[in-house]
Formats: C-alpha cells, sequence, structure tokens
C-alpha cells in the first residue's frame, strides 16, 4: 500500500509505502496549538518508508518540546508530521494532510484529561488521560 499526502499549498508533497501502523486521536494542549482545533489526529508510519516528492526546501520544524518536532510547510503552515525523536523507528503523519481515505480506522484518543472544555467525545473509542503508554 502507498500512502500519499500533502500540505495546503501543495508545495511539500510525501508518500509513505507501507500501511498506518496506528491512527490516533491527540487532545493535549501541544497538539490543539499545532493544529488549531479540538484535537490532532496522528497515523503511526514506519520512519523507513516515508519520503518526500517534493518541497523538501519549503519545510520547516518546531521544537514544541525537548523530544518532539511539528513538520510543516513553511508556505502555507500545514502540520504534515511528528517526529518523537526517542523513537527510531516511526514517525507521525497528520491525517488531516493525507490524500484520500485510508484504511485504518482510528483506535483511540490520548490526553482526554487536557481536551478542550468545549469539544464532547462522542465516539466508543478507548480514552486515556495521558499518554497511551503511562496511564
Amino acid at each position: 500500500m502507498v500512502i500519499t499526502g500533502k500540505c495546503a499549498c501543495a508545495k511539500v508533497q510525501y508518500q509513505v509505502s507501507a500501511e498506518l501502523i496506528d491512527f490516533s486521536h491527540c487532545h493535549c494542549s501541544i497538539c490543539r496549538k499545532i493544529h488549531g482545533a479540538a484535537f490532532a489526529s496522528w497515523g503511526g508510519i514506519a520512519r523507513d518508508k516515508f519520503t518526500y516528492l517534493s518541497g523538501e526546501d519549503s519545510i520547516k520544524s518546531y521544537a514544541f518540546s525537548e523530544n518532539s518536532d511539528s513538520i510543516f510547510c513553511s508556505n502555507c503552515s500545514s502540520t504534515l508530521l511528528v517526529d518523537y525523536k526517542p523513537d527510531k523507528e516511526m514517525l507521525y503523519v497528520a491525517m488531516g494532510a493525507v490524500d484520500g481515505n485510508v484504511n485504518c480506522p482510528p483506535g483511540f484518543h490520548e490526553f482526554v484529561g487536557s481536551k478542550a472544555p468545549w469539544f464532547e467525545i462522542s465516539d466508543d473509542l478507548p480514552q486515556y488521560n495521558a499518554a497511551i503508554d503511562a496511564d
């Protein structure tokens, strides 16, 4: 399976030559800020299966923590990825930047302990107050 994606202005385009490993919704305050939304949806992918097709010179990063960078387009500011540096095997693609529909249903919500108070989770997915491995 090949997954493709791009930023809003289409300057930065990428492909993933593998299926998603996981798919989650993060409600932490940082993800809410970098997405400007109630939560961010992330797809875990194998780092070595990710390739930029175009626009690599338009990529910027923001270190939102000691261990994590948000990767975005310098032209349109679309968030494309999160690079959690301690994990040398995985990257996390912003699902809103993925082209089409990916056959991998969301698995869980994390950091619901800090979710936006004006947003109500209305599905039956498992919910974790913090990171899934910390709950």
